[in-house]
C-alpha cells in the first residue's frame, strides 16, 4: 500500500507469529536429533553422536558387565541417572538378575520405599542373592516372616548355599514360631546341602551336630573331619583373596599353650587384628560378612529388639530372636547368645575365649607345664 507521494507504508510485523517462529528456532536444535538409515547424527555443536547409533543389546549387555562388577550401588545408580535410555534399560530383567550383591547392599540408615522396590524388582527378575538379601530383611528386620521364608525358599532352590545354610537355622531354633516347631532333621539336610556346595559355616555347622548328635547320629571322628575340612577351606579362601603383600608370617605360627594361640594381647599374642584359629594352628583373619548380615547388624545396632529378645553374640552374623529364650547362651558366663554352633565356634575363637575363661584357669587345668588342653574343637559348653 502507498502513500500519495508513492512511499509504501512499514510492513506490519505480527507479532505473536514472530515469537512462535522464534520458540521454534531455539527449540527444535535442542532436541536429539534421530536417524533412521543408524548412520552417526551431527549434532548442533557439529560432533556426532554415536551413542544413538548403539544397539540395545550392546548397551545391556555394558549395564550388565557394570551392575556385576559394582562395588557399590552408587556405581550403577550413578549411570542410571545421566540419560533416559540409560536409565530404561538399566532395570531391564537382564541386567538386574546379573547384579551384584553389593549392587544393592544398602545401608540400613539409608533404607527406604525406594530401596525396597528396587530389591524386589532385582528378587523378580532372577537374582538369587536380591532374594536372599530381601528375604532376610523381610523375615527378621521387618517380621514378615511368611513372605521373607519364601524368598529364602526361591534363592535355596537354585542352589543358592547361604540360603539353604539361613533356612537351616530357621529350622534349628524354630525361627517365627514357638519351640515345638523345631525340626532337626530338616535342618541337617539343609546344612549338608549348602555344605556340599561349598559353604563353610554350614560346613563347621555340620561337624558339630555330627560330634554332638543333634538331628543325627552321633559320629565324633565324622564331625571333627567336617571341622578340619571347614577350617582348611576358611584358610585356602583366605589365602586365595587377600593379596601377597598383606599375608604376614605371624599367620603361620603356633604355641603350645591353647590359650596363648590367639590371645589378642600386647605380649602374649601372635599378631595383632582379630586372628581365627585354625586346627593347623594358623593365625587367619575372620571372614568378611554377607551385605545382608551387616544389614541386620546396622538395623539392630541400638534398637530393642523386643521385650526380652537378644541378637547372637558373634558380630557378623545380626540375627536377631523371634520369641523368648530362642538362642543358645554360654553356660559358663551367660552373657552371650548364638543362633547356632557355627557363629558360637566362630566367636569363642575369635574374641569370647579371652572374655569367658582368663588364661590362668587354662594353666591350673594343665598337665603341671603350662600345657592347658581344651576339650572339644570350641571348649565352650552352651545351653538353651
Amino acid at each position: 500500500m502507498r502513500t500519495r507521494r508513492g512511499v509504501s507504508y512499514p510492513k506490519v510485523i505480527n507479532t505473536c507469529c514472530d515469537k512462535r517462529r522464534l520458540c521454534e528456532k531455539t527449540i527444535l536444535p535442542r532436541k536429539r536429533a534421530k536417524s533412521s538409515e543408524g548412520t552417526p547424527v551431527v549434532t548442533v555443536s557439529g560432533q556426532c553422536d554415536f551413542f544413538d547409533t548403539l544397539p540395545d543389546d550392546i548397551v545391556l549387555f555394558i549395564l550388565t558387565k557394570l551392575g556385576s562388577t559394582a562395588s557399590c550401588p552408587a556405581d550403577f545408580i550413578s549411570v542410571l541417572s545421566t540419560c533416559k535410555r540409560l536409565n530404561m534399560l538399566g532395570v531391564h530383567s537382564l541386567v538386574l538378575s546379573k547384579a551384584s550383591p553389593k549392587t544393592f547392599a544398602v545401608k540400613a540408615k539409608n533404607w527406604s520405599e525406594s530401596a525396597h522396590q528396587f530389591l524386589k524388582r532385582c528378587s523378580d527378575a532372577g537374582n538369587v542373592e536380591a532374594c536372599y538379601t530381601l528375604g532376610m530383611i523381610r523375615f527378621y528386620c521387618l517380621q514378615n516372616r511368611g513372605n521373607g521364608a519364601s524368598l529364602l525358599a526361591k534363592a535355596a532352590i537354585n542352589s543358592h548355599a547361604p540360603s539353604l545354610y539361613s533356612l537351616a537355622v530357621i529350622q534349628f531354633n524354630g525361627s517365627g514360631g514357638s519351640k515345638t516347631d523345631k525340626d532337626l532333621r530338616a535342618g541337617v539336610a539343609l546344612c549338608a546341602r549348602a555344605a556340599f556346595l561349598g559353604h563353610i559355616d554350614a560346613l563347621r555347622e555340620l561337624g558339630h551336630c555330627l560330634q554332638d548328635g543333634y538331628g543325627v547320629r552321633q559320629n565324633i571322628a565324622e564331625g571333627r573331619r567336617f571341622l578340619v575340612q571347614a577350617n582348611a577351606r576358611e584358610l585356602a579362601s583366605v589365602l586365595s583373596t587377600t593379596p601377597a603383600a598383606l599375608i604376614s608370617a605371624n599367620w603361620l605360627t603356633w604355641n603350645p599353650l591353647p590359650y596363648l594361640r590367639n590371645a589378642n594381647v600386647v605380649g602374649v599374642g601372635v599378631g595383632a587384628g582379630c586372628p581365627l584359629l585354625s586346627d593347623f594352628g594358623c593365625n587367619v583373619p575372620p571372614p568378611e560378612p554377607h551385605p545382608a548380615n551387616r544389614f541386620l547388624s546396622d538395623w539392630f545396632s541400638g534398637k530393642v529388639v523386643g521385650a526380652g529378645l537378644r541378637l547372637c553374640s558373634h558380630a557378623g552374623c545380626g540375627r536377631p530372636e523371634t520369641r523368648l529364650h530362642e538362642f543358645r547362651r554360654c553356660s559358663v558366663c551367660g552373657k552371650v547368645n548364638y543362633c547356632s554352633r557355627a557363629c558360637q565356634a566362630l566367636d569363642w575363637k575369635l574374641r569370647h575365649k579371652m572374655m569367658c575363661v582368663q588364661p590362668e584357669r587354662w594353666v591350673d587345668a594343665g598337665d603341671g607345664n603350662g600345657n592347658g588342653v581344651v576339650e572339644g574343637d570350641d571348649g565352650m559348653f552352651v545351653e538353651s
